[in-house]
């Protein structure tokens, strides 16, 4: 009990139980280590966090420009990519045109010169016809010639048996 009377005998500070000596000398203490803290820990300690903040600030900068190139870079290279698509389309179909028009070339010139094969062939085998009929009819003449020489005993001279050869040929050939 002799607490509590002491207690309420305090007045002001007192009766908190703080003592105003003790107090104020706390109070000066607080303050040379809060002003030598400031001087040698805060401003150091405070640079420090000011310059990591500054380092982060600028790698987030930094993140969301190399960000925004990575997005424009795929944007570019997508188109690049399109691009390339369409070029490589583009040269299948002109090669497609290519190779059909050198078929078609091929096709032509082959047929070119399968007509002048079939040509030559045909002029070979009218030339070739035309020689065989001449040499069919030289020898038909000698054939008529010896027949008639052996019928009628008498050898005519060449012209003369030609002629007349010739003359009965044709009036065979109308009959």
């Amino acid at each position: 009990m002799q607490y509590v009377i002491f207690a309420s005998n305090a007045s002001g500070l007192a009766a908190l139980g703080v003592n105003g000596s003790a107090f104020l000398i706390q109070l000066i203490t607080f303050i040379l280590a809060y002003v030598v803290l400031r001087k040698f820990a805060f401003k150091p300690i405070l640079k420090i966090l000011q310059e990591r903040r500054d380092k982060i600030e600028l790698g987030v900068k930094l993140g969301d420009e190399m960000q925004k190139k990575d997005q424009l870079m795929q944007k570019k290279i997508n188109q690049l990519l399109q691009e390339a698509r369409l070029k490589a389309d583009q040269i299948v179909v002109d090669s497609e045109a290519t190779a059909k028009a050198i078929i078609a070339k091929a096709e032509t010139m082959a047929e070119k010169r399968s007509d002048i094969i079939i040509r030559e062939a045909k002029d070979r085998i009218a030339l070739e016809a035309n020689q065989m009929k001449q040499r069919v009819e030289n020898e038909i003449l000698d054939l008529i010639s010896e027949t008639t020489e052996s019928i009628l005993k008498i050898k005519l001279d060449k012209p003369t048996d030609a002629t007349l050869l010739v003359k009965t040929f044709k009036e065979q050939q109308a009959n």
